[in-house]
């Protein structure tokens, strides 16, 4: 797929993953009657949340490299050369983020009782760290799964869904274990929060340079597939 298919991909299902999750809580909270405090309720959403991730990763591979998480393109712009990297920091990430705004405006429009989205409960500073160690080790997971780890599209899909759970369960009660910059800043422009300190250094600065110390990292550790490596790897996919 051309850039301008990534553009295009990127917009829709940055703005389908906010709606996604809201769909997910009026489904749990809303049509199935659950309280916010029940566990079962809990448990019914998490797994409405891992069908929802098979979905979009789904779609992801269908539009042939759409994504709906600033930290996955950075990830894969700075695994890349100077161009990409260019292309993502400039228009990937603005794009994805234009889709996630314009999606919290039409959710707010369309419930207008609809919640404000994730909530710092800690320290700025404890909030960023946070968020920095989540996304560190979402992203190395990632990029193991992607590089590493041989199996099926369900398989794969299966053990991120389940990782990012558990991450998000880990970090709710503190950031809101959000580890996605363009969906909590959709929420954070509908609020008029978007420029602060506390939005800017806990959901942008923590990822940012989680995603990049992982990159890093797994890099250090694991040796880059070769363009021998990656092509039987690619006919067994």
């Amino acid at each position: 797929m051309g850039r301008i298919g990534l553009v295009v991909s990127d917009l829709v299902l940055s703005f389908m993953w906010v709606w996604a999750g809201v769909m997910v809580n009026i489904l749990v909270h809303g049509v199935l009657g659950f309280s916010r405090t029940d566990p079962t309720g809990e448990i019914v959403r998490y797994l409405f949340s891992v069908i929802s991730m098979f979905v979009f990763a789904f779609l992801q591979k269908l539009t042939k490299g759409g994504l709906f998480n600033p930290l996955t393109a950075l990830a894969s712009g700075v695994s890349g050369g100077f161009g990409n990297f260019i292309f993502v920091v400039f228009v990937r990430i603005p794009v994805e983020v234009i889709g996630s705004v314009l999606a919290v405006k039409h959710v707010i429009q369309v419930f207008p009782e609809i919640g404000k989205g994730p909530r710092l409960n800690v320290a700025i500073h404890h909030g960023a760290f946070t968020e920095g160690i989540l996304t560190f080790f979402i992203v190395i997971l990632s990029m193991g799964l992607t590089r590493k780890i041989p199996g099926s599209f369900f398989m794969k899909t299966w053990i991120a869904s389940v990782a990012k759970i558990t991450l998000h369960v880990l970090g709710s009660d503190l950031t809101g274990g959000c580890m996605n910059p363009a969906a909590v800043m959709g929420w954070a422009y509908a609020r008029g929060e978007h420029i602060t300190k506390e939005h800017l250094l806990v959901y942008w600065l923590g990822p940012v340079k989680g995603t990049l110390l992982a990159v890093w990292f797994f890099n250090v550790v694991f040796k880059p597939l070769t363009e021998e490596q990656e092509k039987p790897k690619a006919k067994s996919e």
